[in-house]
């Protein structure tokens, strides 16, 4: 593996904060006044919401910054090239037209 390998522990302790926080913003915010008693069942949903919400954008940004193996970008294929490949583009002319004759072998334009 690269040294820039990194584990699952930070994005996991980041989200983890982050819905602590918004569970708690959430508890006291829906509760609507000082005498009246805490909504814990807003807060645990918003909090539950917000850590999986965080966790994937922290996902995909590690899946982007993440570089492809080498071995990937080499092409191992039969047909590596599109000129190669029967009626690809080896095939054609500037024009995108077939080059040879059409079948038949009359002009078509006529």
């Amino acid at each position: 593996m690269s040294k820039s390998a990194r584990g699952v522990k930070g994005p996991l302790i980041f989200s983890a904060a982050l819905a602590a926080v918004a569970g708690i913003v959430a508890m006291v915010v829906s509760t609507g006044g000082g005498t009246r008693e805490l909504r814990v069942d807003l807060g645990i949903t918003a909090a539950g919401i917000a850590f999986i919400a965080s966790l994937v954008v922290c996902a995909m940004l590690m899946m982007t910054e993440k570089p492809n193996a080498d071995h990937l970008g080499k092409g191992t294929g039969i047909n590596r090239s599109s000129s190669k490949i029967p009626g690809g583009a080896g095939n054609v002319d500037k024009d995108g037209k077939p080059k040879g004759s059409p079948r038949g072998g009359q002009d078509s334009t006529h």
